[in-house]
């Protein structure tokens, strides 16, 4: 493998600071950032991009589902041994499990990852750029969070693309009744908020933007969910459902 090329050391880079470079690969990185102080600034870069991200996450204490979550993929022989101790209490694996973006690191990795590890979620031709590129790229981000600080959408558009793509997070439908919808606003620093679509109240969805997002979203400082129930409203209720920070990821 060719650690010359600059565009593959950034995609190593790109993977490591995620945590989705596993393995034989891992180790292989790990040894050259150990000999090559270009490839440790590199990664520094990286580590700085997505610490942009962490701001729009609200820090929480991590839960104990986590926590045990963490155990078992770090320490699986030990989380095997306090299985087997626990016999009675088999049945609590039956449960789906409960990530719930409560640390402020893992809610920086999770909602990262979720750009490489979910292609089905980001099928649109501007999301085809990331996955032929083999690395997270330029893109304006936001984890918006709802009353409770649980991370609950995750909005992603490429920086010069023209599409918004949304996963909706967690195992629940968003909160919306008959007759109403829920509207994506973005609130611009110095311009009045103007709504960029519907969200679904789960699964996945994209919306089509009249312009680049670059264009769009470049002063745009916080993103909002609000419920409405006129069909194009003028500005945003005060029903606000979720919200969070817009981060640009470069």
């Amino acid at each position: 493998m060719r650690y010359t090329d600059a565009r593959l050391l950034d995609a190593l880079a790109s993977a490591y600071a995620l945590g989705t470079l596993e393995g034989g690969a891992r180790r292989r990185f790990e040894r050259l950032m150990r000999d090559r102080a270009d490839v440790r600034d590199v990664v520094a870069q990286w580590e700085q991009r997505l610490g942009q991200l962490a701001l729009s996450v609200p820090q929480r204490k991590p839960s104990a589902d986590l926590w045990r979550a963490i155990a078992a993929r770090t320490h699986p022989a030990q989380a095997q041994q306090a299985r087997q101790a626990r016999p009675s209490r088999w049945t609590s694996w039956l449960r789906p499990a409960g990530f719930s973006f409560g640390g402020l690191v893992a809610g920086v990795i999770a909602a990262s990852a979720l750009f490489l590890a979910v292609p089905g979620a980001f099928i649109t031709s501007d999301q085809l750029a990331m996955r032929t590129g083999e690395r997270l790229p330029q893109s304006y981000v936001g984890v918006l969070t709802d009353t409770e600080g649980r991370g609950r959408l995750l909005v992603s558009s490429l920086r010069h693309g023209r599409t918004v793509t949304l996963k909706v997070l967690g195992a629940t439908a968003l909160p919306v009744s008959g007759g109403e919808r829920l509207v994506l606003w973005a609130l611009p620093a110095d311009a009045a908020p103007f709504a960029i679509g519907t969200v679904p109240a789960s699964g996945a969805g994209t919306l089509t933007l009249p312009d680049t997002s670059e264009k769009l979203l470049s002063k745009v400082s916080r993103l909002v969910v609000t419920r409405e129930r006129s069909v194009s409203p003028a500005a945003p209720s005060a029903d606000v459902v979720l919200s969070g920070a817009c981060a640009k990821l470069w």
